[in-house]
Parts: C-alpha cells; sequence; structure tokens
C-alpha cells in the first residue's frame, strides 16, 4: 500500500521555496516542534525561528532554515509562509559561520546600545542556518 501524502508549499516573500508531495513534515512551533502527517486535522501555527524537515515517501529528507511565519493544515495541503526558508544546499556555511562570530561578539560586549533581542534573534539565526547547512 502506497504511503499517503499531502501537497506541501512553502512560499517566502520573495520565492516558491518547495511545492511537492510530502509523507510528513516536522515544524518549529512557537511553543515547540511538531510534525504532521496526511490527512492532518486543519490547523493554524505560527512558526519561529528554526529547521523545516521534510519526509518524501522515499524516506528521503530535506532540511531548510527558517526564521518563523506561519503555518496553515487545511485538506491535506500545507501552506507555510516563511519570513526565510533556505535549503541545506544553498545556505553558504562560512557566511553562516561568519555572521554567529558576529552576532556572538556582539553579545559579549558590555554596550548599553546594543539590542540584545534583536541581536540574539540574530545568533539564533546563524546557528540554525549552521547546523542545517552541516546536516547536524
Amino acid at each position: 500500500m502506497a504511503e499517503k501524502t499531502f501537497k506541501l508549499e512553502i512560499v517566502t516573500p520573495e520565492r516558491m521555496v518547495v511545492k511537492q508531495e510530502a509523507a510528513s513534515i516536522v515544524v518549529p512551533g512557537i511553543e515547540g516542534s511538531f510534525g504532521v502527517l496526511a490527512d492532518h486535522a486543519p490547523l493554524m501555527a505560527e512558526l519561529t525561528i528554526g529547521e523545516i524537515r521534510i519526509w518524501d515517501v522515499d524516506g528521503h529528507v530535506s532540511r531548510l532554515a527558517t526564521a518563523g511565519g506561519f503555518m496553515q493544515v487545511s485538506g491535506n495541503v500545507v501552506r507555510i509562509l516563511a519570513d526565510s526558508a533556505e535549503r541545506a544546499e544553498e545556505i553558504d556555511l562560512a557566511r553562516a559561520e561568519q555572521a554567529q562570530k558576529r552576532a556572538e561578539e556582539r553579545l559579549n560586549t558590555e554596550r548599553e546600545s546594543i539590542d540584545r533581542a534583536r541581536a540574539e534573534a540574530a545568533l539564533k539565526r546563524a546557528i540554525v542556518r549552521v547546523r542545517v547547512a552541516r546536516g547536524e
């Protein structure tokens, strides 16, 4: 018997990142990561900075780094409207590592002028991009 699938679309303001049939997906929700399978109940969820993992019917896993957004599940279709989403192979690892280093240095300064929340978000994004690019 063939594994059940659903239609998956991941869109950013710039482009359609993913449009495929999927067997399952795990996303970074604001209250923790969660998964979706075919025939899932209707759902709206806010996403946060983290990794999206997609399994196809052959068991192959695709990994993406995201900076958050929203997900809608309805009628065996999952739509993610992401602030940003990058496939592992699209991430420049050296650039991501430099961004992580800069964010860490910025957070380690004693200046009051830095926006700590913004710097922490930049660090989280960089760490996720590095992990996804390395396949960790």
